[in-house]
């Protein structure tokens, strides 16, 4: 019996101190305010299931042509155009992926997010790391397939929506931000492994998004130091 309780114990140990620190944050807020403590999350939920419901009808008005419009960023875009519908592309769902995966990985990530990092920060790590992931593919299809992480023309024309970068990079930044490094190494490890097995644009994307935070994290951190702050929020 007291051999069976070891690793149980063990794994107690090793979640409380991965997640200790975070799960207080967040059920702290979660217990005093509920969905008030997460309104930006709650809203990108209403996006993704308004674009995916949208984006399955034919209306010239409100329909696929209008989800198109305003969310669908391809490498092939103008530069301007492709800045223009970046932002409400992370709420527009991969139409070829089950729209609940998405939904999922928001509410648990950016709920995460929103409530142990603020809203402007949670929502500029997103941006920043799906625009990563745009200024990838323009990159990648210019180089051609013959580089390292380059990309073949066809992938110019991939209509490149969906939270899921976004979700990578901020995952991967609340690790580093509350030293929760088994699960931050898990993740990369996992996006490595995807982009090895299917080499397509969004497994590239996310090692892309995953360099972003990389680089959000220190950039933080050194502001941090330099301010004398703690190391956590």
């Amino acid at each position: 019996m007291l051999a069976r309780k070891r690793p149980v114990k063990s794994a107690a140990s090793l979640l409380r101190r991965e997640w200790g620190p975070v799960w207080a944050v967040v059920r702290a807020e979660l217990a005093d305010r509920r969905g008030r403590a997460i309104p930006l999350t709650l809203s990108a939920l209403c996006l993704i299931v308004l674009f995916q419901v949208a984006q399955h009808q034919r209306s010239p008005y409100w329909g696929h042509g209008l989800v198109q419009d305003v969310g669908f960023v391809r490498a092939a875009d103008p530069w301007w155009l492709a800045l223009a519908r970046t932002p409400l592309s992370l709420f527009v769902p991969a139409a070829d992926l089950p729209v609940w995966g998405a939904l999922a990985q928001v509410l648990v990530v950016f709920g995460i997010a929103e409530i142990a990092l603020g809203r402007r920060q949670t929502l500029l790590i997103a941006y920043v790391c799906t625009l990563a992931g745009v200024a990838y593919a323009r990159i990648g299809v210019a180089v051609g397939p013959g580089v390292v992480f380059g990309l073949p023309a066809a992938d110019a024309q991939v209509v490149d929506t969906g939270p899921s970068g976004a979700v990578v990079g901020l995952a991967v930044y609340l690790c580093l931000r509350f030293r929760a490094w088994l699960t931050g190494a898990l993740v990369g490890m996992i996006m490595f492994v995807e982009a090895i097995v299917k080499p397509n644009l969004a497994g590239r994307e996310h090692l892309v998004a995953i360099a972003a935070a990389l680089v959000m994290s220190a950039f933080s951190a050194l502001r941090r130091r330099r301010s004398g702050r703690a190391p956590h929020p």
